[in-house]
């Protein structure tokens, strides 16, 4: 049975996935993922496994990265007891238990180069010996490999071997990242949203339209993984109440302060213009703070009288410095407070530009607006 529910989206990019992964999936042709962490590596090898001849047998996944190198070639392959310390009994590995069905490897840029040689070898042919034993086992198991690493830098590097990565890619598919998959993020968004509601029998109010504009045009670095864990903190902490922007706004704030502080300039140049954005959306949050803080106290602090000449009091006019002055054609004079906010508004668009080595549509994704309202700003703001 066909299923393709696994993968959520309805974008001409999803498409054309879906029809290629169903291609290869009627085959056992090995198949190499390649994805931005998040992006739904292990959900497409998932799809594969199901839409193939081997779907009613074992998908056995395995993190490569997480597995200690020291143990990852006994977790593969297996072991003999006795074969070293702590090794009281014989083991089946993850290739032995992925006979006739799938097995998943996933951050496959992460295995030692000790132990590349000796899956290779179960590429090819389909053989390989258990840790300590020289009896040679047979496993007809499906390979599905993936990674977020560039690959050709790696080989290039020699942390992995070439001849490993040109059989590995045998079929590559490349997984869009989020931010380039359209109207998918609100379906995803739907989708999360009813599954949290029953998991936690929280009635989900919804998004305002300016929140579910920002949900758009946010970057979303971490993907699929990073809009799904959004969701369910949005239901379980502000519960019962309708999105607004500046709620989302306060919960990406939060999610991205941590990535701030820990950020390496000599990280990828989409972690830097995460950075700004999640700089900018924070300086928005606080100046929004400020002004009700000022507007309450102006409402609040008692007017102090003012003595006349005759020795009679009387109250000084009550005058809105957060207003707008008004100029005489009838348009709003900034005041002191919006200049230095359309300052702050200049000087981040002036570095994200700089950033972003004058890429127009990189900046506007930095800075979550429209490449047209980029042009404006621009205009506007002489840069």
């Amino acid at each position: 049975m066909k299923r393709e529910s696994l993968i959520i989206g309805q974008s001409i990019l999803i498409s054309q996935l879906k029809q290629l992964a169903l291609q290869v999936a009627e085959t056992d042709i090995t198949v190499l993922i390649i994805g931005e962490t998040g992006s739904g590596k292990d959900v497409l090898a998932r799809f594969i496994h199901a839409n193939s001849p081997r779907a009613d047998r074992s998908f056995i996944p395995v993190n490569c990265g997480a597995i200690p190198a020291g143990i990852l070639e006994s977790e593969l392959f297996g072991h003999e007891k006795g074969a070293f310390t702590g090794a009281v009994q014989n083991r089946k590995g993850y290739f032995e238990s992925a006979d006739r069905g799938t097995i998943f490897l996933d951050e496959i840029g992460e295995m030692p180069l000790e132990t590349q040689v000796k899956f290779l070898r179960v590429i090819e042919t389909g053989e390989f010996q258990r840790v300590g034993s020289s009896e040679t086992i047979y496993s007809d198991a499906r390979i599905i490999a993936a990674t977020n690493k560039n690959m050709y830098q790696a080989v290039a590097e020699k942390n992995f071997r070439e001849d490993l990565f040109y059989r590995l890619r045998s079929v590559e598919i490349q997984i869009p990242p989020l931010r380039e998959r359209g109207k998918d993020i609100l379906l995803l968004a739907e989708t999360f949203v009813h599954e949290f509601e029953q998991k936690h029998k929280i009635l989900f109010e919804g998004f305002s339209p300016d929140a579910t504009e920002m949900l758009m045009r946010y970057p979303w670095p971490g993907n699929v993984r990073e809009l799904r864990n959004l969701i369910e903190s949005l239901l379980v902490l502000e519960k019962g109440k309708y999105i607004t922007p500046e709620i989302l706004e306060k919960h990406l704030v939060q999610r991205n302060r941590y990535k701030s502080l820990v950020h390496d300039p000599a990280k990828s140049e989409k972690n830097e213009l995460q950075v700004i954005y999640s700089s900018i959306i924070q300086l928005r949050q606080e100046v929004s703070d400020i002004r009700q803080l000022l507007q309450h106290l102006i409402q609040t602090r008692p007017l102090t009288p003012l003595l006349l000449p005759d020795g009679s009091a009387t109250h000084p006019p009550f005058t809105n410095t957060l207003k707008p002055d008004f100029e005489e054609n009838g348009h709003h004079k900034p005041t002191e407070t919006l200049r230095s906010l359309d300052e702050i508004e200049k000087n981040s668009i002036a570095e994200a530009l700089e950033t972003c080595k004058g890429n127009k549509r990189k900046t506007a994704l930095a800075l979550g607006i429209t490449e047209r309202t980029l042009y404006r700003k621009i205009k506007a703001y002489g840069l």
